[in-house]
């Protein structure tokens, strides 16, 4: 789970150093009369869109992935886990009081 974590965060981070990257570019091409200051704009508007859907996509396929390994590995869920531990203690108390 921390692998696919930190591979989340990763790209993540990645995503905000190339808009960075993308800003100075932008910016110089505006410099240098190569595009407009609409045109960078868009072009800055349209790249953060597309970074945002891309960290949409990666989330799902991410929590894909990690609820397919849980299910491999049959590992339970909280939710399980939770339901179980309250079987244990009403029967924990069930024991008590008949002794």
């Amino acid at each position: 789970m921390d692998f696919f974590k930190k591979s989340m965060l990763a790209g993540i981070g990645l995503a905000a150093l190339t808009r960075e990257k993308v800003e100075k570019t932008v910016d110089e091409l505006i410099k240098k009369g190569e595009m407009t200051e609409k045109e960078g704009k868009e072009t800055i508007k349209e790249f953060t869109e597309k970074s945002k859907e891309f960290k949409k996509e990666l989330t799902k396929k991410v929590e894909k992935t990690v609820a397919d390994t849980i299910e491999k590995l049959n590992i339970p869920t909280r939710k399980e886990f939770a339901a179980l531990k309250s079987k244990i203690e009403k029967m924990e108390k069930s024991r008590k009081t008949k002794v």
